[in-house]
Protein backbone atom coordinates (compact mmCIF):
# COMPACT_ATOMS: atom_id res chain seq x y z
CA UNK A 1 0.00 0.00 0.00
CA UNK A 2 1.13 3.43 -1.20
CA UNK A 3 1.12 6.19 1.61
CA UNK A 4 -0.38 9.72 0.54
CA UNK A 5 1.15 12.42 1.91
CA UNK A 6 -0.75 15.10 1.28
CA UNK A 7 0.81 18.46 -0.09
CA UNK A 8 2.66 20.83 1.86
CA UNK A 9 2.43 23.99 0.15
CA UNK A 10 5.74 23.92 -0.46
CA UNK A 11 6.67 24.51 3.21
CA UNK A 12 8.25 21.96 5.52
CA UNK A 13 6.02 19.97 7.69
CA UNK A 14 8.27 18.47 11.01
CA UNK A 15 5.09 16.00 11.53
CA UNK A 16 3.57 14.46 8.66
CA UNK A 17 0.06 13.14 9.76
CA UNK A 18 0.02 9.25 8.96
CA UNK A 19 4.32 9.00 9.20
CA UNK A 20 5.73 6.66 11.81
CA UNK A 21 8.96 8.55 12.49
CA UNK A 22 10.50 5.46 14.48
CA UNK A 23 13.78 6.70 16.88
CA UNK A 24 13.65 9.83 15.01
CA UNK A 25 11.04 11.59 17.66
CA UNK A 26 13.32 10.61 20.80
CA UNK A 27 16.50 12.22 19.09
CA UNK A 28 17.28 15.67 20.24
CA UNK A 29 19.49 16.72 17.27
CA UNK A 30 16.51 15.61 15.25
CA UNK A 31 14.40 17.70 17.24
CA UNK A 32 16.85 20.57 17.14
CA UNK A 33 17.18 20.23 13.01
CA UNK A 34 13.05 20.30 12.35
CA UNK A 35 13.07 23.46 14.66
CA UNK A 36 16.04 24.83 12.67
CA UNK A 37 14.42 24.09 9.26
CA UNK A 38 10.70 25.78 10.36
CA UNK A 39 12.82 28.80 11.78
CA UNK A 40 15.18 29.12 8.58
CA UNK A 41 12.05 28.59 6.62
CA UNK A 42 10.35 31.70 8.03
CA UNK A 43 13.54 33.69 7.92
CA UNK A 44 14.07 34.25 4.44
CA UNK A 45 10.54 35.77 3.42
CA UNK A 46 11.45 38.41 6.77
CA UNK A 47 14.46 39.27 5.62
CA UNK A 48 14.21 39.29 1.38
CA UNK A 49 14.18 42.62 0.97
CA UNK A 50 17.92 42.76 1.75
CA UNK A 51 18.90 39.44 0.42
CA UNK A 52 20.01 38.44 3.71
CA UNK A 53 20.43 34.97 5.15
CA UNK A 54 21.35 33.37 8.39
CA UNK A 55 25.01 33.11 7.90
CA UNK A 56 25.15 36.68 6.36
CA UNK A 57 23.54 38.24 9.26
CA UNK A 58 25.15 36.33 11.61
CA UNK A 59 28.52 37.53 10.11
CA UNK A 60 27.22 41.25 9.86
CA UNK A 61 26.55 41.33 13.80
CA UNK A 62 29.80 39.75 14.52
CA UNK A 63 31.50 42.46 12.08
CA UNK A 64 29.47 45.10 13.63
CA UNK A 65 30.39 44.40 17.35
CA UNK A 66 34.29 43.29 16.68
CA UNK A 67 35.53 45.64 13.92
CA UNK A 68 38.84 44.68 12.15
CA UNK A 69 38.25 41.22 12.96
CA UNK A 70 40.54 39.37 10.62
CA UNK A 71 38.77 36.51 7.98
CA UNK A 72 40.25 33.54 9.86
CA UNK A 73 39.01 34.69 13.46
CA UNK A 74 35.40 35.47 11.39
CA UNK A 75 35.45 31.61 10.30
CA UNK A 76 36.36 30.81 14.13
CA UNK A 77 33.66 32.40 15.15
CA UNK A 78 31.07 31.47 12.72
CA UNK A 79 32.22 27.88 13.06
CA UNK A 80 32.79 27.29 9.04
CA UNK A 81 36.05 26.84 6.63
CA UNK A 82 38.29 29.84 5.46
CA UNK A 83 36.61 29.38 1.77
CA UNK A 84 33.30 29.84 2.83
CA UNK A 85 34.29 32.89 4.89
CA UNK A 86 36.20 34.65 2.07
CA UNK A 87 33.17 33.97 -0.28
CA UNK A 88 30.42 35.13 3.13
CA UNK A 89 33.11 38.43 3.01
CA UNK A 90 33.27 38.52 -0.73
CA UNK A 91 29.62 39.01 -0.79
CA UNK A 92 28.62 41.17 1.60
CA UNK A 93 31.49 43.47 0.51
CA UNK A 94 29.92 43.28 -3.08
CA UNK A 95 26.48 44.40 -1.33
CA UNK A 96 28.08 47.25 -0.12
CA UNK A 97 28.23 45.80 3.50
CA UNK A 98 31.32 45.47 4.68
CA UNK A 99 34.74 46.47 4.17
CA UNK A 100 38.18 45.59 4.20
CA UNK A 101 40.91 47.74 6.77
CA UNK A 102 44.47 47.16 6.70
CA UNK A 103 45.75 45.06 9.35
CA UNK A 104 48.93 46.98 11.38
CA UNK A 105 51.90 44.97 10.86
CA UNK A 106 50.44 42.14 8.53
CA UNK A 107 50.62 43.04 5.03
CA UNK A 108 48.99 39.76 4.17
CA UNK A 109 45.90 39.55 6.50
CA UNK A 110 43.09 42.52 6.17
CA UNK A 111 40.04 43.49 8.72
CA UNK A 112 36.48 43.71 8.37
CA UNK A 113 34.17 46.62 9.37
CA UNK A 114 30.72 47.36 8.09
CA UNK A 115 30.44 50.39 5.79
CA UNK A 116 28.10 53.22 6.22
CA UNK A 117 25.46 51.47 4.76
CA UNK A 118 25.97 48.02 6.27
CA UNK A 119 25.28 49.70 9.60
CA UNK A 120 22.54 51.77 8.74
CA UNK A 121 21.16 48.35 7.22
CA UNK A 122 22.04 46.44 10.16
CA UNK A 123 19.67 48.48 12.22
CA UNK A 124 16.89 47.53 9.77
CA UNK A 125 18.12 44.05 9.99
CA UNK A 126 18.17 43.10 13.21
CA UNK A 127 14.45 44.70 13.85
CA UNK A 128 13.07 42.36 10.95
CA UNK A 129 14.81 39.36 12.75
CA UNK A 130 13.37 40.59 16.51
CA UNK A 131 10.33 40.62 15.38
CA UNK A 132 11.08 37.31 13.47
CA UNK A 133 11.86 35.63 16.28
CA UNK A 134 9.11 36.55 18.20
CA UNK A 135 7.06 34.78 16.05
CA UNK A 136 8.58 31.67 15.92
CA UNK A 137 8.51 31.95 19.80
CA UNK A 138 5.37 32.89 20.04
CA UNK A 139 4.45 29.82 22.19
CA UNK A 140 7.22 29.94 24.23
CA UNK A 141 6.50 31.77 27.75
CA UNK A 142 9.52 34.40 29.01
CA UNK A 143 10.74 31.58 30.94
CA UNK A 144 10.65 28.70 28.74
CA UNK A 145 12.35 30.58 25.70
CA UNK A 146 14.89 31.08 28.47
CA UNK A 147 15.13 27.54 29.69
CA UNK A 148 15.31 26.39 25.70
CA UNK A 149 18.06 28.96 25.32
CA UNK A 150 20.01 27.74 28.45
CA UNK A 151 19.36 24.38 27.48
CA UNK A 152 20.74 25.00 23.95
CA UNK A 153 23.65 26.32 25.57
CA UNK A 154 24.54 23.17 27.25
CA UNK A 155 24.33 21.16 23.92
CA UNK A 156 27.38 23.41 22.34
CA UNK A 157 30.66 22.17 23.49
CA UNK A 158 32.58 24.55 26.20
Amino acid sequence: MTRQIPPSEGSFNPHVPGIDYGVLDSLVGYGVRRAQIAIYNDFLPALEAWNITPPRFSAMVIIHHNKGLKLTELAQVLGIARSGVVALADTLSEMGYVEHLEVPGDRRAYGLALTALGRKDLRRIEQAVLTQDQRVAHRLTVEERQQLLTLLDKLSPT
